[in-house]
């Protein structure tokens, strides 16, 4: 059954970040609640990476849908002798944008959106997906709302979003027409103004800077948790470079990727967030001295050749071509469990 919208996350049994399935079941569930209220069908398809030994697989411990659901869920599993044929597997358990590539390849939608588990979609955010305005040639991203973790004490999706816009630990995200500018929030009050400014710093640039590419207006924040384009498009960007690294700025390497070959930027509006409920594991640690430590056995990305290598594609109007022909492992037979949505 082919889709209009595919929905593709990676997570394995392991909780990290505690309450995983917790956050997990949060976000499938959402997801479940959202389509059937605005008669959206989508296939959500979850790559489990790696899944440890003597734990349960998702597929069996995860909501399945109800009969009448919109949903078709997916779950592509990643096995450990797969997983060990990267050199570092070793200390990295879950090789993140190579198992979304792993989904983008295997997924029916005409358009894909690569986020993570630990999200949950503003009604306003589902209601443009369902709206289904999506284009060929674009790239869709999203602000992401860190919300506190008790959001998951609540009972339904109803009661957790008017919790989580009440209780937004911090925005990250460019504003829609406003990509060149950072400025204090009070300040877009006056639509008319900031978009002054805006133009006014975009014929500056292209005055003094006269063929470069105005790489400040790329919306990189947090983009691993909200990336949507179509097939094609992704296809044509090969997915996500497949680094044999720890996933940090490998999903901006996406953005960039995009830029190069001419696929453009579109912002939701700002009353069309994701949010993103807190957990204290991972590089975006509010502990600084955590962080190093989560890094310390993880080959990783430096931000600042990322962006050399960046403007060098834009410039080249490629891809960063380091994937081979079978990115996403699509030439690998996979355990699939598929429950599928009534007709």
């Amino acid at each position: 059954m082919n889709h209009y919208l595919s929905i593709v996350a990676t997570t394995r049994n392991d909780n990290h970040g505690g309450d995983l399935l917790k956050r997990t079941t949060a976000f499938v569930t959402g997801i479940f609640d959202q389509s059937k209220k605005w008669d959206f069908p989508v296939e959500l398809l979850i790559v489990e990476w790696n899944p440890p030994a003597g734990e349960k697989l998702l597929h069996e411990v995860l909501p399945k849908p109800e009969a009448d659901s919109k949903v078709t869920l997916k779950y592509v599993v990643v096995p450990q002798e797969v997983h060990n044929t990267y050199k570092n597997a070793k200390n990295i358990p879950l090789y993140q944008m190579i198992a979304k590539n792993v989904g983008i390849r295997r997924a029916s939608g005409e358009y894909i959106l690569c986020t993570n588990i630990d999200i949950l979609f503003s009604d306003e955010c589902f209601k443009f997906f369902a709206d289904k305005k999506f284009q060929n040639g674009i790239y869709y991203r999203a602000n992401r709302c860190d919300i506190p973790k008790e959001v998951m004490d609540l009972n339904t999706l109803p009661e957790r979003l008017e919790y989580a816009s009440a209780n937004i630990i911090k925005r990250l995200g460019k504003s829609q027409g406003h990509e060149s500018l950072v400025l204090p929030s009070v300040v877009y009050r006056f639509p008319r103004v900031t978009k002054f400014l805006n133009d006014l710093v975009l014929k500056i640039w292209a005055k003094y800077k006269k063929g470069q590419f105005p790489h400040f207006t790329l919306d990189f924040d947090a983009c691993g948790d909200f990336t949507l384009m179509s097939r094609t498009d992704w296809e044509k960007m090969e997915g996500y470079p497949e680094l044999d690294m720890y996933s940090i700025h490998i999903d901006s390497m996406g953005l960039w990727a995009a830029n190069a070959l001419g696929i453009k930027q579109f912002i939701l509006p700002y009353n069309a967030p994701i949010y993103h409920i807190y957990h204290e594991d991972g590089w975006e640690s509010v502990d600084a001295l955590r962080t190093i430590k989560f890094l310390e056995s993880k080959p990783s990305l430096d931000y600042s050749i990322v962006f050399k290598g960046g403007l060098q594609i834009i410039e080249s109007q490629k891809s960063w071509g380091f994937n081979k022909e079978n990115w996403g492992l699509i030439d690998v037979e996979l355990p699939e469990y598929n429950f599928e949505r009534s007709a």
